[in-house]
């Protein structure tokens, strides 16, 4: 039978805490920028220096753009998917030791940040475009850093974990 209490005190932690609070720095610090771009963008693209620039990007498909399509079917399925896949985050990320809880909280804010634009504006703005030459990375966002470091940190660890 399922104890409620156990799960509640698994829950309502310090540590749980402190991640809401790392979750909500990240989504934040994403919507902050986000509306920071889109407020003062204007069409041209911004030179930052000879290896970053700022264009503005809305972004359709998922993480890099991949996935892009114009069929509202896919994106309105792709969109449950990713929905889905944050909560069973969150549910991992709670039943966590401490570290991976950090780990999983990095992930979580910058994929609330991303699902957050894509119910609102049905696309991600995507900003931050990182060059050589005339090689350019995928365009991006804070919250497609803060993925990429979650899921980086994620695989590093994998390498060291024992079990």
């Amino acid at each position: 039978m399922i104890d409620l209490k156990e799960i509640k005190n698994k829950i309502i932690t310090k540590n749980n805490l402190y991640c809401l609070i790392i979750i909500s720095i990240i989504f934040f610090l994403d919507r902050y920028s986000k509306l920071f771009i889109l407020e003062n963008f204007t069409e041209d693209t911004y030179y930052f220096n000879d290896y970053i620039n700022l264009d503005l990007v809305w972004n359709i498909g998922i993480g890099f753009g991949l996935l892009s399509s114009n069929s509202s079917l896919l994106y309105n399925l792709m969109s449950l998917i990713i929905g889905s896949v944050i909560i069973i985050l969150i549910y991992v990320g709670l039943m966590s030791e401490k570290f991976d809880k950090l780990i999983y909280s990095i992930i979580i804010g910058g994929a609330l940040g991303n699902f957050y634009d894509r119910l609102s504006f049905k696309a991600v703005p995507d900003f931050i475009d990182i060059h050589y030459s005339n090689f350019h990375w995928f365009t991006f966002n804070v919250a497609d850093i803060f993925i990429s470091i979650g899921i980086i940190v994620f695989i590093i660890k994998s390498f060291y974990k024992k079990n």
